[in-house]
């Protein structure tokens, strides 16, 4: 595997961030901190760069890539960076027919319906996605000892937009499928799992330290429904990554009823969101590490609040395998950046008193 000659000099440094030590299991001398969604709207940096530029666009541009990645490290100096892209990125790449429309989000023109729709659907390959390697090679080079973290959307929530035509709440279109169709529906996640793990296997090759597999809408799903018929994809999907050696990361939205099944699936690191305090699903997810989860709206609260939030997550986290401190969901577009800026120095700043 070439990982670029760009990142070579920094592979040592790498290896003694503090943010791959913690998702390795270890205790680095600080919790290592990132959020999800650093770069984006809530950025005027990245707004002014964004300006008349689609979404999809956008991820398409190297230089805009490397720009936007990097945006939020130069800001906050947290200790990773999450490359900048969209769950159905790869989609786009591949020829199946999307947009993502302002303040709706993905819509699918001619949605999934029959195996014949499955089939139509090419399966990813590097040469689909040039821009990708090229972004990658130039982040690598540019953040130094700084991690940067690869992304791809998790099979179901990537299905749910290909079945429901865009986003939705009750994913009736999508539950439908798999209950009533089982045989499109395993196609269906097979051909978007084969995908998803080629897309992360294009950004570990060009230097990409750790993975993301972001599953937003499994929280829609019970327990059972979700390992009978969701989990064994993601599974192969984060059985890919993992053999290419790096640390894999699993998050979902409403997904404290999956937090184990979300682990057991193959990852070393569990998400988990605002909705369960961290010291309730440290016991959930093994001998694993576990990444979040202060409430994003805790970042409009008083500095003094929000900062006595963060020392209870920080402080619940020491219990898990590794700690990797995040928001427990997306950084909303309205956050005042310099509030995030605080957030970040008080959280590497902080010390157990044990």
């Amino acid at each position: 595997m070439d990982s670029g000659s760009s990142g070579a000099p920094a592979a040592g440094a790498l290896r003694d961030s503090a943010f791959l030590a913690a998702a390795r299991g270890e205790r680095p001398s600080h919790t290592p901190v990132w959020f999800m969604r650093q770069a984006g709207r809530s950025l005027p940096e990245y707004l002014r760069v964004r300006e008349g530029v689609g979404m999809l666009e956008s991820c398409m541009d190297p230089e805009l890539v490397v720009e936007i990645t990097m945006q939020p490290v130069r800001r906050y100096g947290v200790d990773a960076a999450i490359f900048f892209s969209d769950i159905v990125l790869p989609l786009k790449a591949v020829g199946v027919d999307l947009d993502i429309k302002p303040g709706v989000g993905p819509v699918v023109a001619d949605p999934v319906r029959t195996l014949e729709d499955v089939a139509a659907i090419p399966d990813l390959t590097p040469e689909h996605v040039p821009f990708i390697t090229e972004a990658v090679r130039g982040l690598v080079g540019e953040l130094g000892s700084t991690p940067l973290i690869g992304f791809a959307g998790a099979p179901f929530t990537v299905a749910s937009y290909l079945v429901e035509g865009g986003p939705s709440k009750e994913h009736a279109l999508t539950k439908a499928m798999m209950f009533g169709a089982p045989d499109v529906w395993d196609a269906l996640m097979r051909k978007i799992a084969g995908i998803a793990a080629t897309y992360l296997e294009v950004q570990v090759a060009a230097g990409a330290s750790a993975v993301q597999l972001f599953d937003s809408w499994a929280g829609a799903l019970t327990p059972a429904d979700y390992a009978a018929s969701v989990m064994p994809h993601s599974a192969a999907v984060l059985e890919r990554a993992g053999a290419l050696g790096v640390p894999r990361i699993h998050f979902g939205v409403g997904t404290s009823n999956l937090l184990g099944l979300m682990g057991e699936a193959g990852a070393d690191v569990v998400g988990v969101d605002w909705r369960m305090p961290l010291a309730d699903a440290v016991p959930l997810v093994g001998d694993r590490a576990v990444q979040g989860n202060l409430d994003p709206t805790l970042v409009f609260a008083p500095t003094e609040v929000m900062t006595a939030r963060a020392a209870e997550v920080l402080a619940a986290g020491r219990a898990a395998k590794g700690h990797v401190f995040n928001l427990g969901h997306g950084v909303i577009p309205s956050t005042d950046p310099d509030q995030l800026a605080r957030l970040t120095e008080f959280v590497q700043a902080w010390r157990p008193r044990d």
